[in-house]
């Protein structure tokens, strides 16, 4: 989903209230990456929902894939969708073990990342 965000709106609400109108309300929305494109600065965001939100909509499955990559002071020329999602999942599983407020938010009936998805910082400067 692309949102247009005005220059007075706060971009995690309108993430958020899109959510809200589209599935119900997220348990848990966190912005990820950021890049430009289309001459505008792209934010991506990763919305959490309830499990029983997803029965009724169409689901893809999720692979593991390589981040999009380039030096540790430029941005990749190419980014693909799955290297977004990837990004993000990898942003939540951090998120679990270091914010206490998304970790409780996500206890019991949360996606399974914990034990898929290891946050791996600073990857790329080793």
């Amino acid at each position: 989903m692309v949102l247009e965000v005005a220059a007075d709106e706060d971009p995690l609400a309108v993430v958020s209230a899109a959510v809200e109108r589209v599935v119900g309300t997220p348990l848990v929305v966190h912005s990820t990456s950021w890049r430009r494109a289309c001459d505008a600065v792209v934010l991506s965001f990763l919305a959490v929902i309830e499990p029983v939100l997803v029965c009724d909509m169409v689901s893809v499955p999720v692979g593991r894939t390589e981040l999009a990559r380039n030096s540790a002071t430029a941005a990749p020329p190419r980014i693909l969708t799955a290297q977004v999602i990837e990004h993000g999942l990898r942003h939540l599983a951090w998120l679990i073990r270091d914010d206490p407020v998304v970790a409780v938010t996500l206890t019991g009936g949360g996606p399974d990342l914990p034990d898929r998805y290891v946050p791996e910082p600073f990857q790329h400067l080793r």
